[in-house]
């Protein structure tokens, strides 16, 4: 049967042992026989607050946006911004991208009743009052369960929804890019109110969800649908011809930067508070 002592290994009669480089001195013997210790690296244990990488790993803490490496945060904000930056420049030059967002909006430009229907799920009074409603159940079970900071969350997706025509609005005055040839003459198409307002609010209601969903089949089934709605809003717009495609992708960058703070934010409240129990 294996050692399952947690301590080092003692001195046997008939078992052969040696010192190793590093070592802490005679005091730290280790099997020169070829025989491995049951727990890995010679019993060495985890961090008490359980960092990745020390061994062994201990389970039990859930994924967040605070535990995700410095350079992958880094690029779920800046590879976004730069994106929408170099659109930006794009439009306001009048650079070359725009004659290729030309050709790919004339290809796929076909006004049909389904393509407006999808566009209006982007509208204010179909997707903030979805959020609205989410707001309220997040603020509710947040209190109910007696979690600290309950408040937070809540008021940050409204916040967050706030700023929307705070940022876009200008971007449209300062662009001044006009519309498709479907559209009547006019200026002010970027980038995409419909998107941002649709990624919004349908990202923020999801990131609030998302800690009292009990399963993961119901976590990813939330994010899905909440993709979906996104896109299909972003097909509508495109579909219907109220929109060229750089103003949808422009508003996708955008929204993927403020949704990430919010999930950052989330997560600093979750993990300063008190993580409140998933119910069934």
């Amino acid at each position: 049967m294996g050692d399952f002592r947690t301590g080092p290994p003692q001195l046997r009669p008939g078992r052969a042992l040696a010192h190793t480089t590093g070592a802490s001195g005679p005091g730290s013997p280790h099997r020169s026989d070829s025989r491995p210790p049951q727990t890995p690296r010679g019993a060495r244990h985890s961090d008490p607050d359980g960092r990745p990488g020390t061994t062994p790993p201990v389970p039990g803490r859930p994924t967040s946006f605070l535990r995700f490496p410095l350079m992958g945060l880094l690029g779920l904000l800046g590879l976004p911004a730069l994106l929408f930056a170099l659109i930006t420049w794009q439009v306001v030059a009048h650079g070359p991208l725009l004659r290729l967002d030309s050709r790919l909006s004339s290809a796929l430009v076909h006004p049909d009743r389904f393509s407006e229907l999808l566009a209006d799920l982007g509208n204010v009074q179909i997707a903030v009052p979805v959020l609205v409603l989410v707001i309220g159940y997040a603020a509710w079970r947040g209190r109910a369960a007696g979690t600290d900071r309950w408040w937070l969350p809540p008021t940050a997706a409204a916040v967050l929804m706030a700023l929307v025509p705070a940022i876009i609005v200008p971007l449209k005055d300062w662009t001044a890019r006009p519309g498709t040839p479907v559209v009547p003459p006019a200026v002010g198409y970027f980038p995409s109110g419909h998107t941002a307002t649709a990624a919004i609010a349908y990202g923020s209601a999801t990131l609030l969800l998302l800690p009292w969903l009990v399963s993961a089949a119901a976590r990813r089934a939330a994010a899905a649908g909440c993709a979906a709605l996104v896109l299909g809003v972003s097909y509508g717009l495109v579909r219907r011809g109220w929109h060229w495609p750089l103003d949808v992708v422009a508003s996708w960058c955008l929204a993927t930067v403020l949704l990430t703070a919010l999930g950052v934010l989330l997560t600093w409240s979750t993990r300063r508070g008190s993580p409140p129990p998933p119910t069934a």
